[in-house]
């Protein structure tokens, strides 16, 4: 399990950042950002090395009851769209220069493209929760445990700031039930249009996941709720976090569905909060209660819903800003410029 943020170097960090040729908290937000990264990586001098984005992609039995405006084939298209280098994530994990990872987590359909593709299938799509939990306990922590595998890969090739991204048709489905069940929120405040519905299929999706939520009673533990409700990218992506944080890196937050496998990782080890930073504010419905859950505050607004990790991938310059000035401006003291304390 992760250890709780060793604070030794918060008084020293503080000073560094304090000191530094501008009035204290100026910077705002970079200052917060410089302290994190610096006691995650126990050091006054945080760096980002090899910045890595790993992509889950896996399909869900919800979809059949027709959840989403778009088919289940699509999960599969996409996946073939990201290994042809051809997606938003894509383009944004370029332009940022993050490696980026694409995992077979429970695909229905094969994808006849290898490279660049890692294959840890849970199997082919997870089952209709409307009818029966969505996988096994077993299943979702063999999950965990595969997602877990996957950031230990990372870390062996240096990466220190990681995100995580998903594919999966319906998947917003999932999500809204683990956030209703593990935030205890009404199941209808969760719900949102997903990759677009319009009223009619907004107000289907609620009428389903709302007979789907009866169905399953909030029993057992936070492993059991995972397992009802939940997605093979999904607990997948529960166990990258807990390895990531284990690692002692820095976590970049996507959106719903990413932030759904936070709530369950936060759940297992509450300590995982302490090494990430929420990228955005996401637009699906829901998201802002499950930010005031956390008690978050995202980065950025830019009224993103894709998902695909993308928002994750557009913070990352604002930290490449924090560990630069650090690194890079100059204190008071070695630039001859008088503080506000000096007479």
């Amino acid at each position: 399990m992760p250890r709780t943020l060793d604070r030794a170097l918060e008084t020293e960090l503080r000073h560094i950042i304090d000191t530094k040729t501008k009035p204290p908290g100026s910077l705002g937000r970079l200052e917060a950002l410089a302290l994190q990264m610096g006691l995650i990586q126990r050091t006054l001098s945080p760096r980002i090395e090899r910045p890595a984005m790993i992509v889950f992609a896996g399909d869900h039995g919800i979809a059949k009851e027709g959840v989403s405006s778009y088919p289940q084939e699509v999960t599969a298209q996409m996946v073939a769209n990201f290994l042809a280098g051809g997606a938003a994530i894509n383009a944004l994990s370029r332009s940022v220069g993050m490696a980026l990872e694409v995992v077979d987590a429970g695909v229905a359909m094969p994808i006849p493209i290898d490279q660049g593709y890692v294959r840890l299938s849970l199997g082919l799509g997870t089952r209709n929760f409307a009818q029966a939990p969505a996988m096994s306990r077993e299943t979702a922590l063999e999950g965990i445990a595969r997602g877990a595998a996957r950031v230990r890969h990372h870390a062996s090739l240096g990466t220190n700031v990681i995100g995580f991204g998903e594919m999966g048709i319906a998947n917003t489905s999932a999500a809204a039930c683990l956030m209703s069940r593990l935030c205890g929120l009404p199941i209808e405040e969760c719900v949102g249009r997903g990759t677009g519905l319009d009223d009619e299929g907004l107000a289907h999706k609620r009428d389903v996941l709302g007979r789907a939520f009866a169905l399953h009673r909030d029993e057992g533990d936070t492993l059991d709720t995972l397992a009802t409700f939940g997605g093979f990218e999904i607990a997948m992506m529960t166990g990258a976090y807990l390895a990531a944080a284990c690692a002692g890196m820095t976590i970049l937050v996507d959106g719903f569905i990413a932030t759904s496998a936070l709530l369950v990782a936060s759940k297992i080890a509450p300590q995982v909060l302490d090494y990430c930073v929420f990228a955005h504010a996401s637009n699906e419905t829901g998201y802002r209660r499950m930010l005031a859950h956390f008690d978050a505050a995202p980065l950025l607004q830019l009224d993103l819903w894709l998902g695909e990790g993308t928002g994750a991938a557009l913070a990352l310059p604002i930290l490449r800003a924090a560990v630069a000035f650090v690194d890079e401006m100059a204190s008071f003291e070695s630039a001859g410029v008088s503080d506000k304390h000096d007479q």
